[in-house]
């Protein structure tokens, strides 16, 4: 029994159609596979410490071991440490190392997600600057700077209010003229007429004294005068 051309046609488109889907969806497979491009890292500050983030936006949620190292000079330093992200989705699943990296430090990053991955980032380069802690920051002064005092009369101290300390007090004017020498030692007691003197500017009995003093010259003018006019006309 001999095959018809129709049915050997027909097999033919069916082979080259089921061929066709079988590379459509390896190519769709591979693309959509995990790759290293799927993952990246960055180093920030989180609340004044020092942190290293990675991230991972494989959709099929392939697991991934994570293991970050400080590098120096090429060469493995330290192991800072290492975790798993799963379920990873388009949106991006992150992972977060604690470490107090300083000021342009480097860091390797591998990662190692089944058969899919298994190599390094990009050498991760730290920040130029560190992390502030919060206590770092000076605290905003609410004083406003005091305004000069402006040039005028000093202040005049209060009435029974003790001079301030460091300022000698002023002589009062009997002490001002006391001779010098005589500190120290007990004044002799001066006469009344002085203390009268001192005190009203003069002797309570000058007026009298004054008066009785006016009235002698008189009489001695008018006894000079009275002379020479007797002894002028005995001349004559």
């Amino acid at each position: 029994m001999s095959t018809s051309p129709r049915i050997a046609r027909a097999a033919r488109c069916l082979g080259v159609a089921s061929a066709s889907a079988a590379l459509v969806f390896g190519v769709a497979g591979n693309a959509m596979a995990c790759t290293i491009k799927d993952f990246s890292a960055v180093a920030e500050c989180d609340g004044g410490k020092g942190v290293i983030r990675v991230t991972d936006v494989d959709p099929l949620g392939v697991p991934a071991e994570v293991t970050v190292y400080l590098e120096n000079n090429g060469a493995d330093l330290r192991k800072v440490g290492t975790q798993v992200i799963e379920g990873s989705t388009a949106e991006g699943v992150t992972v977060t190392f604690d470490e107090n990296w300083k000021p342009k430090a480097e860091y390797r990053i591998h990662i190692a997600a089944d058969k899919y991955v298994d190599e390094d980032l990009p050498i991760l380069v730290a920040p130029d600057k560190s992390c502030k802690k919060a206590d770092d920051t000076p605290p905003a002064s609410d004083d406003k700077p005091e305004k000069p005092e402006k040039p005028g009369k000093p202040a005049e101290e209060e009435p029974g209010k003790p001079a301030e300390e460091g300022k000698a007090p002023t002589p009062s004017p009997s002490e001002s003229g006391t001779p010098a020498g005589s500190g120290g030692t007990n004044n002799l007691p001066s006469p009344e007429g002085d203390s009268n003197l001192a005190e009203t500017g003069a002797d309570s009995d000058t007026g009298p004294i004054a008066g009785v003093a006016a009235v002698l010259v008189a009489l001695g003018v008018s006894a000079v005068f009275y002379s020479m006019r007797r002894r002028g006309s005995s001349m004559r």
